[in-house]
């Protein structure tokens, strides 16, 4: 039996909900500290709680993402936390999405250790996917021998990276998802095209899903050439904002976007893409955002 059959909830963006809708102070946009504090704790398991609300609703199940998209060895030493640190946080992440995801009354629900890109999530690192394997690794471990379901990386720029990440999964037998992230172009920011990209991974090292994200949908339809590569992708989470990442990097407020044309365009999409079947939000997006989406 596959480990995602049917449609999914997923959560939205996290960081930038917290932030500017919760006045949270997130350091490098790190929300992974929180499960070190009761407070921090009982934020994230308000925030879970809003997305089982709309699973339940929608009658799907809910797929939750551990607040661990910083929660790496460059990200983690600039917020003075060493490797034992960081295995503790990633493991408690876990737990606390389990927790959220066991109390939620929906029909079906897992839990995903959420990775992100060693470095910034906008740029082309240019990395070599043997070293991005080795980065990789511990954190990996840590969210799979914590319980997590699968490890989903998220924000991914270059297909190099996105290698090293599904080799670190298979070294510890965790099943993988791979979204990447696109500029208005609906090209990564490496310049790859999507179907560039999905068939480096293909070929080096298969992922068991992929996905986008930090992408508003006009900008991954302007990605899209109709291929048979656009069937594995299975994972959406849009940006609310119509803005590049350039402009969204710079900006002191939130941009919540217009959520009439996210909706619509995100059902264009979707006729598009029709494989897609976990669905939330990323950057601008919060439950409201998601509730639209699947239409609660």
């Amino acid at each position: 039996m596959e480990l995602l059959n049917g449609s999914w909830v997923t959560d939205g963006g996290l960081e930038t909900d917290l932030i500017f809708n919760h006045g949270v102070d997130l350091p490098e946009f790190a929300a992974f500290p929180l499960v070190d504090t009761a407070e921090g704790g009982t934020l994230l398991g308000r925030y879970y709680a809003e997305y089982a609300v709309i699973a339940a609703a929608a009658g799907a199940g809910l797929l939750l993402e551990t607040p661990t998209w910083r929660a790496n060895p460059d990200w983690g030493r600039i917020l003075g936390y060493d490797a034992v640190a960081l295995d503790r946080a990633n493991r408690a992440a876990v737990t606390l999405a389990r927790a959220a995801a066991d109390a939620a009354e929906v029909p079906r629900s897992r839990v995903s250790g959420c990775v992100g890109p060693r470095g910034d999530g906008y740029l082309a690192g240019g990395a070599d996917p043997d070293e991005a394997a080795s980065y990789h690794a511990p954190q990996i471990r840590s969210l799979a021998e914590g319980g997590a379901d699968l490890v989903h990386a998220m924000t991914m720029t270059e297909p190099a990276e996105a290698i090293g990440v599904v080799r670190a999964a298979r070294a510890a037998n965790v099943p993988v998802a791979i979204s990447f992230t696109v500029e208005t172009d609906g090209r990564l920011p490496d310049g790859s095209t999507l179907a560039e990209a999905i068939t480096a991974v293909e070929t080096a090292a298969p992922a068991d899903y992929y996905g986008v994200n930090c992408a508003h949908p006009a900008h991954v339809l302007a990605g899209l050439d109709g291929g048979s590569w656009q069937e594995r992708l299975t994972f959406y989470r849009p940006n609310a904002s119509t803005l590049s990442h350039a402009e969204l990097d710079v900006m002191e407020e939130l941009d919540a976007g217009d959520m009439p044309l996210l909706v619509s365009a995100t059902q264009k999409l979707r006729e598009k893409l029709p494989a897609i079947a976990v669905l939330g939000g990323c950057c601008g997006t919060d439950s409201r955002h998601v509730a639209a989406l699947w239409g609660v």
